[in-house]
């Protein structure tokens, strides 16, 4: 077991960068976790952890399977150096970022695409929904929050380790999608029909949108039906993670 005591060390430093700027997490394709549940969770994701780091006054569970982790004890000053939640529980977890790659996109047959939406929260959420609903994939495009900023990390509760999560242009992908037969659902008003008048037996591709703006028009232009959720009172309109959970749930049980 290795042991860091200073603030100053350079894989500290690292720590730190990966926590707080994307372009550490972009250049290193690497993130932090931190808390027991998050852990615990890149645990069970075989090579995805690159390090266990744990505060000294932390124990890890017992019944977590270690075997050939490893491990680096940290000091107070180092945890809360690298600590992004307020009340830290001093465990963490230096990870690796999952790659996919073309051999495992054809396979993908219900997919979220996310366009623009800025809010880690939302992003996270709309992850672990996509997870629950036992979609195939994730697909964030252009201007959307990063999937590992720590913030979505947290919303996303362990489904960024269970769920391919991967950045890429949405127009390509609705045509890669649409010319292996899978049918695009936009989400607008223009044009709409409500979402549980869209027939779907099975496969769907469903493309959500930045929260003030929606979906792209060029981008909802090619999607094969445009769906809308009835409001029923006075509210203008729904969260955008909350109305993509509605909608991953009507189509999904198909």
């Amino acid at each position: 077991m290795k042991r860091i005591e200073s603030v100053q060390n350079s894989l500290v430093k690292h720590w730190k960068k990966l926590v707080l700027t994307r372009k550490e997490r972009d250049t290193s394709g690497e993130f932090v976790v931190e808390g027991f549940h998050l852990v615990e969770e890149a645990l069970k994701n075989n090579g995805a952890i690159l390090a266990l780091i744990v505060r000294d006054d932390v124990e890890i569970p017992s019944d977590w399977n270690i075997e050939g982790v490893h491990i680096v004890e940290v000091n107070n000053a180092v945890a809360k150096e690298i600590a992004e939640t307020e009340r830290s529980q001093g465990i963490f977890a230096h990870c690796r970022q999952p790659v996919h790659g073309e051999e495992q996109y054809a396979s993908w047959k219900k997919v979220l695409l996310i366009d623009s939406v800025q809010d880690p929260g939302n992003v996270g959420t709309m992850i672990r929904t996509a997870d629950a609903a036992g979609m195939a994939a994730v697909i964030l495009g252009k201007g959307t929050a990063d999937p590992y900023n720590p913030k979505t990390v947290r919303a996303g509760q362990g489904s960024h380790f269970n769920i391919p999560v991967v950045r890429g242009e949405l127009t390509e992908w609705v045509e890669r999608l649409k010319t292996n037969g899978i049918p695009v659902l936009g989400t607008g008003l223009q044009n709409a029909v409500t979402h549980t008048e869209a027939d779907i037996q099975s496969d769907f591709a469903l493309i959500v949108g930045n929260e003030g703006s929606g979906v792209n028009p060029e981008l909802l232009s090619l999607a094969d039906k445009t769906v809308m959720i009835p409001l029923y009172g006075k509210a203008e309109s729904l969260n955008v993670a909350v109305a993509t959970g509605i909608l991953l749930y009507t189509y999904s049980k198909n």
